[in-house]
């Protein structure tokens, strides 16, 4: 096993996740994402897309915080505590993307079965990238990886 792998693994056991980071480029925002949540709480994993690391990791770890203690997050409910002044909601992110976006939890769960919920914010105006009003550029820092 790589010391990498061990890493991800003993942050797991000590942490109840270990995030994952991923830089944007041309074909889209970077994104950051949970591996094992759902194995430690059986909630779960997270992705957040569009925002800085910094950022993606805190909400990240304030939901694996947030779980761990038994709460449980509703797709499509909104909750605050993850941004300032902001609510936000989470959808079921589609398993066609699992490949694509989660290599690490492919590797961990061995497959794709596991769950993941994509933490969705509106823009500093307000608007949810499905708004008519949310900008283009908006709307590419939250890639829709879910069905509704």
């Amino acid at each position: 096993m790589e010391k990498y792998e061990e890493k991800a693994l003993k942050d797991i056991e000590e942490f109840g996740c270990h995030v994952l980071n991923v830089l944007g480029d041309d074909e889209g925002p970077g994104f950051s994402y949970s591996i094992g949540i759902e194995r430690t709480s059986g909630q779960p994993e997270l992705i957040v897309t569009g925002l800085k690391s910094e950022l993606a990791n805190w909400m990240v770890n304030e939901y694996n915080a947030r779980v761990r203690t038994r709460e449980a997050f509703q797709p499509g409910a909104f909750y605050s505590g993850f941004i300032d002044g902001f609510d936000v909601t989470f959808r079921e992110v589609e398993e066609k993307h699992y490949a694509d976006y989660f290599g690490w939890a492919n590797w961990l769960y061995d497959g794709d079965q596991f769950r993941v919920l994509q933490l969705i914010y509106p823009s500093t105006q307000g608007f949810w990238p499905w708004d008519s009003e949310a900008t283009a550029d908006f709307k590419w820092f939250l890639p829709k990886l879910y069905a509704n």
